[in-house]
Formats: structure tokens, sequence, C-alpha cells
């Protein structure tokens, strides 16, 4: 609450913390544990089951994390001398390089749902607001209809910490959204004035939730690509490559991602380079 972290991150460093204790709690062959118990080799034993155990790094790194972050808390309120985790180096884990389309394959997802129905209409304008702005997930959950400007072509999405950004929309993503609004009003009719305010719907006529979205989008995106786990986050990368392939600012594309730092967005120059590397090799005689 302090820190404004999003549901699925206080979710997650609960499950962390909740792991950790339960480990500390089978260690010591007793059902409650001290705060007391938590030291340096504790946390390091745990890293160690967890690697064990078959975790990737990435996921390691992240209960370190929360543990770190957790001890810290007691220490501020007295409850620990000194932060055991504060020296424990992070893991260095492996940077996978963000699965993203091409340009072909995005423009064929854009044209699959029905554009003759309802929910046809709505699915390719979430299709295509997720690629036109790069939004997460639960940003695009959370829209209401106050948000969209199609005149001033922006939309208003509250990101992580609450902190909101405006976005230019695409002219493609204001085309599928002016279809997909006269068309909402179907929708409307069979749900409750609570959800009204949501501007996508699914067709009981609620706010679409996260799990719906995850649903809608892997369909659309199974039939163009062979990519094991499929996501929305898959448009976002999609988004955020294409920008930087066509010659976009790092710093601004940072910006539209809603990025805290530069350092998380730099990941997709990797990507780009990566291109740049494949073509100069199939295209240089001395490559």
């Amino acid at each position: 609450m302090e820190r404004n972290y999003s549901e699925n991150t206080v979710k997650a460093y609960n499950s962390d913390l909740a792991q950790f204790q339960q480990f500390l709690s089978k260690q010591l062959d007793q059902q409650k544990v001290s705060i007391r118990e938590i030291n340096r080799l504790a946390i390091r034993h745990f890293l160690g089951i967890l690697h064990m155990e078959g975790y990737n790094s990435r996921s390691i790194l992240r209960k370190l994390t929360a543990i770190r972050s957790f001890c810290r808390y007691l220490c501020r309120e007295g409850l620990l001398e000194v932060n055991p985790a504060t020296h424990l180096m992070p893991m260095r884990w492996e940077k996978r390089l963000p699965t993203f389309l091409d340009v072909a394959q995005a423009a064929k997802v854009m044209e699959l749902p029905d554009a003759n129905t309802a929910l046809g209409l709505r699915d390719r304008a979430l299709l295509e607001l997720l690629y036109s702005t790069g939004i997460r997930l639960m940003e695009l959950v959370s829209l209401n209809l106050s948000a969209l400007d199609l005149l001033g072509e922006v939309i208003r999405v509250r990101g992580k910490g609450k902190k909101e950004r405006i976005l230019p929309l695409g002219s493609k993503a204001l085309e599928a959204l002016a279809a997909y609004l006269p068309r909402r009003k179907e929708l409307l009719g069979k749900g409750d004035r609570y959800s009204s305010n949501g501007l996508f719907l699914n067709y009981k006529g609620g706010r679409i939730s996260g799990r719906s979205v995850r649903r809608i989008v892997n369909h659309y995106l199974e039939q163009v690509s062979q990519e094991e786990h499929l996501s929305p986050h898959i448009l976002r990368h999609t988004f955020a490559t294409h920008m930087l392939d066509a010659g976009a600012d790092l710093r601004a594309v940072k910006e539209l991602l809603g990025h805290a730092s530069l350092s998380s967005t730099q990941i997709y120059t990797h990507v780009t380079v990566e291109k740049l590397r494949k073509t100069y090799d199939q295209a240089h005689p001395r490559a």
C-alpha cells in the first residue's frame, strides 16, 4: 500500500514470503517461526533449495527481492537489528529475448476477429489498442470510457504505482474503437450499471477480466504464431520492437511503455541488434 504496488505484485510477494515461511517451519520442525530465525544462512539455504527444485533464476531473484524488502521493513520497525539479505548477491539470470510478432503477423492478427458482431468488433479494438499503445494487460482491463479521447486521438492510462500517462492512438486503433463503441451498447444491455464505465465488456455486459483478455488474445495469436508461451504481453513486446526497428528514440519508447527506468526498455535494443546482425550476416560479402 505504501509503495502503490499493483495487486499482482502484492500477491506475488505475499506468495514468496509464505513460501519462505513454510521453508523455515519445515527446517526448524515447528509450526510457528520467530522473525529472529531469519538469517543469512537460512536465506542462502532457501535459495539453494529453490535452485535444486528447478526454479529458474529469474523467479529465484524475485523471491530474494521479496525477502530483502521484507527484512528492510522489519529493521525499520525495530524487529531486526540488521538486514540479513542486504549483502546477498542477486543471482545472474539468462536474459531471454522477448517474443514478438513480425509486421505481417501483427497485421494478420488484427484482421482475424469477425467485424460483423459486437464481440468481434470488441476483440479487434482490444487487439489494436494493445498493439497501438503497448499497454499492459491490467492497464487495459481497468480502462474506463472516460479515458478515451477519440477527437484528441489519445487515451489516458493508469500504470504501475498509479502513475498516469497519456498515449497517442494509431489510425487503425482509432478506426477499430470507433467501430466498436456503437456496438458496445449491445453488450451493455446485458450487464448492470456498476460495470457500465468499463471500456471493454464481456458477453454478459460486465467489465472484461484479465483472464478473459488472455483467452481472447491467445486464441488469435495461436493462429499466426507457433510459440509455446503465448500471452497478451507479446503485443506489448511487438509494439516496442516495431517502434525501435522503425527508428523511434529509446527514451520515447520508455515513456510510452511506462517503464520506471531505461534499463527495462533496453532489452528491446538487443532484439533489434539481433535483427541487424542477421541482416548483416546474410547481406555482407565478408560477413
